[in-house]
């Protein structure tokens, strides 16, 4: 069984609602049942890369900086599922995100979740290292780290955190 066909199966047991890759459209339930409805939220759906390099990001319609950082992902070979979410609170609390650790943005890789503005190889390190945390967040939008380049204007010092789900955190780079 390929990947797609893994994913897609593993949606319809769980009753959720799976689009067929290159579509729109609703996929059937391995039940029988009628589809869920897709989500109008999901911008693009691609496949191109392996399962590794894609990162689900959820951001505001209206936020330029996340635009700018997704580019940033692209530009370093990830494949980026946009999710256009109105009120990311409510995602990042059912994400189980510590409100300290909260940016404007927030992605999903590989079990990880990935908060604010961190840099590509940041979240590259992660992939490769596979530590047992929840995540990775840079707290705030400091200027100069990726997505929020100011011309101009001297880079703000950063912290890359790593945080288990109790909030502990330890810094993963320092910019």
């Amino acid at each position: 069984m390929n990947l797609r066909a893994l994913v897609f199966t593993a949606l319809a047991l769980l009753g959720g609602a799976a689009v067929v890759l290159g579509s729109r459209e609703p996929a059937p339930r391995a039940n029988g049942a009628a589809p869920a409805p897709v989500a109008p939220m999901v911008t693009s759906v691609l496949e191109a890369a392996p399962a590794s390099d894609v990162i689900q990001v959820y951001k505001s319609p209206t936020c330029g900086c996340c635009g700018e950082w997704i580019e940033h992902l692209r530009e370093h070979g990830f494949t980026v599922e946009v999710v256009d979410q109105p009120n990311m609170m409510a995602v990042k609390s059912e994400l189980g995100l510590p409100g300290e650790l909260a940016s404007c943005h927030t992605a999903r890789i590989a079990g990880y979740l990935v908060e604010g503005h961190v840099p590509a190889q940041d979240i590259r390190r992660l992939l490769e290292e596979r530590p047992e945390v929840a995540g990775l967040s840079v707290p705030g939008m400091p200027v100069g780290s990726p997505g929020m380049e100011v011309e101009g204007r001297q880079a703000d010092a950063y912290d890359v955190v790593a945080f288990e789900a109790s909030g502990a955190t330890t810094v993963w780079a320092s910019y």
